[in-house]
């Protein structure tokens, strides 16, 4: 059979372009030494506050011992638009009205709590909530116990920032045998030390019930 010298040509380019073409298709393949590019996404996840709505990084809890080391509820400190919210729970303890306090420094040596130092008050005011030069950052209303030991108390801590809660060497949550009277220095007459947790970052190890 006779091929004409077109045809061949025309052949012999066909044989080149299948050639080629492995080559032209690995040009377009992905570089597999090109890492792939991160997911937004995931970080968003990863960062976002729980559904509080809060940061791992803006809440702190005391866990609340009595001075015979009992579990007596748990402090915890959040940072809602600036402000520094503490919510008190506590369980176990005599009824009736309780002075309750932030201290300046987070060690909480039994009997006495005094290891905890005195009111956390960076602005070196005057104690109480009704002194006319008040009041400390540490200060707060007096905490009501009912006749099942159990108490509950919220508030926003007036002067206070997370970082100064939360500076080196933390602070503590302390609560009195007796009310405070809101306007005696140093500490309201509010007597003994009867419960004790240092504040440190994230969750509480038990909630009271009920």
């Amino acid at each position: 059979m006779i091929i004409g010298k077109g045809a061949f040509e025309m052949n012999k380019m066909s044989w080149a372009m299948i050639a080629l073409l492995p080559l032209l298709t690995g040009c377009n393949a992905p570089d597999a030494s090109t890492p792939p590019a991160q997911d937004d996404s995931v970080v968003a996840e990863e960062a976002a506050p729980d559904a509080a709505g809060v940061l791992p990084t803006e809440r702190a809890v005391a866990d609340i011992k009595t001075a015979d080391g009992k579990p007596a509820g748990n402090a915890s400190a959040t940072v809602d638009d600036g402000r520094v919210m503490l919510s008190l729970q506590v369980e176990g303890l005599p009824p009736g009205e309780h002075g309750v306090h932030v201290h300046m420094t987070g060690k909480c040596d039994a009997p006495k709590f005094e290891s905890a130092g005195a009111h956390w008050n960076p602005a070196n005011a005057q104690h109480g909530l009704e002194a006319p030069a008040g009041q400390h950052a540490g200060d707060m209303p007096n905490l009501v116990v009912d006749a099942n030991g159990r108490g509950k108390l919220a508030y926003e801590l007036k002067g206070a920032t997370f970082a100064g809660l939360m500076d080196a060497d933390s602070s503590a949550m302390v609560v009195h045998a007796a009310a405070d009277d809101q306007k005696t220095d140093p500490s309201g007459n509010s007597g003994d030390r009867i419960a004790c947790g240092i504040f440190k970052a994230g969750q509480a190890v038990g909630t009271p019930t009920g």
